[in-house]
């Protein structure tokens, strides 16, 4: 699978898409192949504000469940809703119809502190 270059990457593996101060995130290919079949996305935080690197849900997958870390600070301003009845939508297209959350960044220098698709590609290859 291809690491979409025109997005921006965490440590943890999830992915950022950018419009003005809105961001999009998901999680990787790699997060969701390494997690297996996804059965349930829990994110109870929207109206919240919270930093980088919060926990903003949790991913049940059939053998684990995993935190999700927002990558840029703000306010989480929508959960897809699609997902409720589509978790499997993070597997199938984990960049397209399985984002997970719209984000009003308060900080766009958090940005800064992400990785690009090459840097990503390398954190993937170790």
């Amino acid at each position: 699978m291809s690491i979409p270059a025109n997005l921006r990457y965490s440590k943890e593996h999830e992915w950022v898409s950018v419009d003005g101060d809105i961001a999009t995130i998901g999680i990787t290919f790699h997060a969701q192949d390494q997690l297996g079949d996804i059965v349930y996305v829990d994110i109870n935080t929207i109206g919240k504000t919270l930093s980088a690197e919060a926990v903003f849900g949790t991913v049940e997958a059939v053998k684990t469940v995993s935190d999700l870390f927002l990558p840029v600070g703000g306010t989480i301003l929508e959960k897809n809703p699609e997902l409720d009845g589509n978790p499997e939508f993070v597997n199938n297209d984990p960049y397209g119809d399985g984002w997970m959350i719209k984000v009003k960044m308060d900080n766009p220098a958090d940005l800064d502190k992400l990785m690009d698709h090459e840097a990503y590609e390398v954190l993937t290859e170790a």
